[in-house]
């Protein structure tokens, strides 16, 4: 009974904020739409302001802005109180939240808000509170009663204003037509930016590393040339230095199977033609996809004249971080 009981309540504050969320949908109007392009048409940066759990919940939004496309900050207002204040300028938006629209500290520097002149734009839970009326935009994220069984702390009305955040800050992102690649470069040690960003070129073996004999060597001469460079194959090349073909582990197999002589058999006769190829400059995320399309763990990376400019193989692109 006891653990029924518990996730009797773990489900009852889902459904409830899960409600709360749900009655925001009306609320996206012509104010929601006015603030967006307030944000939008700022030409300074976003300023979040918020005391307690609106605070936190101010943080996410601001973090959120600033990597979609919009610089934004966080600013205490206790702290602005006593000098941060001065953060803010005449070019910047303010996004305030307060639940009451009662905060303190935030209503004490109304009066140094309105004389920057700035568009302030307010999240609250009262449409009539004194912050709501004082602002430039009101967003209502009222929400019918607290997930808390106590009724009393921060629950349904901080996801409320946090999902209202979010809201802004996508209509905000498409608005200024912010792209995913716009989005991996401000997240350039993420999965994501690395997918975007990581060239072949920056990870592939190259010069003296690149593994490479003649049509003409040996078998025994690729063998060892394989041995040496340790990337399970070698490129095969002409006599200008353009790619013929490679010969990987597989090949050797294949060879000792034909029983080929190690000193007598020509490289050219029995390496891999037409090989899986990539032009410089190419996303190390298509290689990835290339090899797991053709099942294999190598590419040579080739300039335009075909000639062998690299060698990036899957364990590159693991230590990476493309995957």
């Amino acid at each position: 009974m006891e653990i029924e009981q518990i996730c009797r309540l773990g489900r009852a504050v889902i459904e409830m904020e899960a409600k709360a969320i749900s009655d925001l949908v009306r609320r996206i109007d012509q104010d929601f739409a006015a603030a967006c392009l307030h944000f939008h048409h700022c030409t300074g940066r976003i300023a979040v302001m918020g005391v307690g759990k609106s605070g936190h919940i101010g943080k996410k939004i601001a973090a959120t802005f600033a990597s979609t496309g919009s610089p934004a900050f966080f600013i205490h207002p206790s702290e602005a109180k006593h000098g941060d204040i001065g953060m803010l300028t005449k070019q910047d938006v303010l996004l305030t939240l307060s639940n009451s629209g009662e905060s303190e500290e935030i209503l004490s520097i109304l009066p140094f808000i309105k004389r920057l002149n700035i568009p302030l734009i307010s999240l609250t839970g009262r449409p009539q509170s004194t912050l709501a009326k004082a602002s430039t935009i009101n967003i209502d994220v009222s929400v019918e009663k607290e997930a808390c069984p106590l009724g009393l702390a921060p629950t349904s009305s901080t996801t409320a204003a946090l999902v209202m955040g979010d809201a802004l800050a996508m209509a905000l992102l498409n608005q200024r037509g912010f792209t995913e690649n716009d989005f991996a470069l401000s997240h350039p040690g993420g999965t994501l930016g690395r997918r975007l960003l990581l060239r072949v070129d920056e990870i592939m073996h190259q010069d003296k590393a690149i593994p490479m004999v003649h049509r003409d060597a040996s078998l025994k001469e690729a063998f060892v040339e394989m041995t040496h460079k340790k990337l399970g194959m070698t490129t095969v090349v002409d006599h200008e230095g353009a790619l013929i073909g490679i010969f990987t582990d597989g090949d050797v197999r294949r060879a000792f199977d034909n029983n080929a002589d190690l000193h007598k058999t020509v490289i050219h006769q029995v390496m891999s033609n037409n090989p899986k190829t990539i032009k410089q400059g190419i996303l190390a995320a298509e290689a990835l996809t290339l090899m797991e399309t053709f099942k294999i763990t190598s590419l040579v990376v080739t300039d335009n004249m075909t000639h062998p400019v690299g060698i990036i193989h899957i364990h590159d692109i693991l230590r990476a971080g493309v995957i």
